[in-house]
């Protein structure tokens, strides 16, 4: 069940520019005051879980595929990407938090569109990113160039 939903920032999905896209997280007022947000402000980043509700569940993907149709990358399984057509069209985004206003979220970086569904809200700690050195792929470093510049 969705805690709140995204306000403002893009009205379509498109792939890059994110980083300078500012938005609203407007968390639901039938099931929250602003009690649950106490102490958010502290944090500087968020970590998102959210609900691709604008991918049609025949577009779901569960096999491989090549990142965003292109076939210069190569062809990797639904779990090796991060593509919006998963199985359960989840998403997860970190994104910087600006200010908290009563119910609403005001921050930049989320890749989710207006309108969707958040199903959940976690203030990003330093102490849950990854531990030891970090591999990935240079397809994935090509695909993400762009992704957080600006628009």
């Amino acid at each position: 069940m969705p805690v709140a939903e995204v306000v403002g920032g893009r009205d379509e999905v498109y792939d890059d520019g994110w980083g300078s896209v500012a938005a609203i997280i407007r968390l639901d007022a039938e099931q929250f005051t602003e009690e649950a947000l106490y102490g958010l402000e502290a944090f500087s980043h968020l970590e998102v879980v959210y609900h691709f509700d604008r991918v049609p569940v025949d577009k779901v993907e569960t096999g491989a595929r090549h990142p965003r149709g292109n076939t210069d990358w190569p062809l990797v399984g639904i779990f090796a990407q991060r593509g919006k057509n998963r199985p359960n069209r989840l998403g997860v985004s970190r994104c910087t938090l600006l200010r908290v206003d009563g119910l609403d979220l005001h921050v930049t970086g989320l890749d989710a569109v207006a309108g969707t569904p958040v199903l959940d809200i976690k203030p990003y700690l330093a102490e849950f990113g990854p531990r030891g050195e970090v591999r990935q792929p240079a397809w994935s470093t090509e695909l993400m160039r762009d992704y957080y510049d600006a628009d």
